[in-house]
């Protein structure tokens, strides 16, 4: 296809009118966006967002934001809320109401029990002069010159504001709480980046009798058996103070044998690396990928005060993990 096709003609109208619709937003934020964020910032309960059809899909997707992001939230449907479920509502909570034309039966009939509670209500319309709008505690205007749909009638810009305007409060919300990276993981602890901001070298390394190691005078015949015993394809090698001193590798191996050492003869502390990757068990498994890419390894040495060593970590235990 090419650029004068019909389809790709449509497509390009579709996002200049959306991009359009959410540009117009700018100026709209204001005095009503910031008594809304300071209303959700208040409240003592549940932010609670309603809305039916599209407007509904949109709820959904800005409760989940906000729930994300640091703001207790949860959609109810208007119309279950009519038939009992608007008990819960409690009088602590706030409601946020979507309604593009401002008017939508299912909500307006929450009204008088809204008003009864006491309860907030924060509107995002496209109408200012709708029963919804000039019920509202305050009302976000996100209404659209036209819709990207050519007959006017599936909901596209108006939608794409209303989810841009609701992005645009989240995030607010999410700046005046301090909400952090350690929050955020928090919120998704079964995503893969719950665990990458959550898991620590020390969750997945290997301890105790599974650390291979040896010490500086031990032959490299025996250093051979414990890195054949514990399958990392090096050993540490540990001075008389009990910290590490370097690490024999498979790579030290070839270049020793290339050098024609007696293995029953030849002492570790002779031929070992004093030089080794290594990682603190506090850090992030994520940090320790990081080096392992960096550097092209893919076994650190976790250590700890004075070079004691307190773990190894191998890039399959952090893919096993998921943090990679």
């Amino acid at each position: 296809m090419n650029s004068k096709s019909p389809l790709i003609a449509s497509a390009i109208r579709t996002i200049k009118i959306e991009k359009e619709a959410v540009s117009a937003l700018e100026s709209r934020i204001g005095g009503d966006f910031e008594r809304a964020c300071s209303l959700v910032l208040e409240c003592k309960g549940r932010v609670v967002v309603t809305g039916i059809g599209k407007s509904g899909h949109i709820g959904r997707k800005i409760a989940a934001t906000l729930a994300s992001t640091g703001t207790a939230a949860m959609y109810v449907h208007p119309a279950e809320a009519s038939h009992g479920d608007i008990g819960m509502i409690t009088v602590n909570d706030i409601v946020i109401a979507i309604s593009n034309s401002g008017s939508t039966e299912e909500i307006t009939a929450l009204l008088p029990v809204l008003k009864r509670k006491g309860i907030p209500l924060i509107t995002l319309t496209g109408d200012v002069q709708s029963e919804l709008a000039t019920a509202a505690t305050c009302n976000l205007d996100v209404h659209v010159e036209e819709e990207a749909c050519p007959l006017g009638l599936a909901p596209t810009s108006s939608t794409t504001a209303t989810l841009v305007m609701g992005d645009a409060m989240a995030m607010a919300l999410l700046e005046a709480r301090g909400f952090t990276h350690n929050d955020f993981a928090l919120s998704h602890p079964g995503g893969k980046l719950g665990r990458r901001l959550l898991v620590k070298v020390k969750d997945v390394m290997h301890s105790g009798e599974e650390i291979p190691k040896v010490s500086a005078d031990t032959t490299l015949a025996n250093a051979l058996l414990e890195m054949s015993e514990k399958g990392f394809g090096l050993t540490t090698v540990i001075g008389r103070s009990g910290g590490i001193i370097g690490v024999f590798s498979d790579g030290d191996l070839r270049r020793t044998i290339d050098a024609g050492k007696d293995i029953h003869k030849t002492k570790i502390k002779d031929v070992m690396s004093p030089d080794y990757k290594s990682v603190r068990g506090n850090s992030l498994a994520a940090e320790a990928a990081q080096i392992m890419q960096d550097t092209n390894v893919y076994v650190l040495i976790v250590e700890g005060k004075d070079r004691q060593i307190q773990g190894i970590v191998k890039m399959h235990d952090l893919l096993i993990a998921n943090v990679v």
